[in-house]
């Protein structure tokens, strides 16, 4: 399990290249590992999330049931990726949301209490606390702006775009309901791109 640490580790250092050997020992010390199945639920609705999850190898699908009893995905999380409700974490109070490994998957757990302790001890640590929160609000920034600025057609491609690799690792209907789309209508969307990219001259 050297490795999976050591992946972590070098992401921090990537974040804050500043960081201390001394510092990336106090983060290691308090790190342990979770290996789940595909289906296995990492993160459960309606608890405290005691620790931050960081995604060595897999994917998961964090989602919110609502009142029709429908699962609706509101994000994919996969390698270097964090598995965490952000505002729900830092205030200690029971989130929203399940997150389900779609693949199976290892995960770094990084406890709530060992980060507050760092935080106190090492300033770096607040450094990093804080890039992590900017690029949490990055991602929710852009997914709010694909609602209000884009059409169905438009989030695709820009799921596409910004996501490549997972459009085959995805099912249509997690894909459909974190696009807000009907599966029948993006089904079609895509069979018209898919279309559309046939139909394109060759550029020889």
């Amino acid at each position: 399990m050297t490795e999976v640490f050591q992946t972590y580790l070098e992401t921090v250092r990537a974040i804050c290249p500043q960081v201390s050997e001394v510092e990336l020992n106090y983060i290691k010390s308090g790190l342990t590992i979770s290996e789940l199945k595909t289906k296995q639920i990492y993160i459960s609705a309606n608890t405290i999330q005691k620790e931050i999850g960081f995604v060595y190898s897999g994917l998961l699908r964090g989602y919110y049931i609502d009142n029709n009893g429908s699962q609706i995905s509101i994000k994919f999380i996969r390698e270097n990726e964090f598995a965490i409700d952000f505002s729900a974490f830092i205030e200690q109070k029971p989130s929203m949301y399940y997150f389900q490994c779609i693949e199976p998957s290892i995960i770094v757990n990084i406890p709530y209490q060992h980060i507050q302790l760092g935080y106190e001890k090492f300033p770096v640590m607040e450094r990093y606390g804080r890039l992590i929160a900017e690029e949490v609000l990055k991602i929710l920034q852009k997914r709010i702006e694909s609602f209000l600025l884009g059409n169905a057609e438009q989030r695709y491609l820009k799921f596409l775009e910004e996501y490549p690799d997972l459009v085959k690792r995805v099912s249509i209907s997690n894909l459909s309901s974190f696009l807000g789309i009907e599966r029948q209508s993006l089904t079609r969307i895509r069979k018209k791109i898919d279309l559309n990219l046939v139909k394109q001259p060759n550029n020889i």
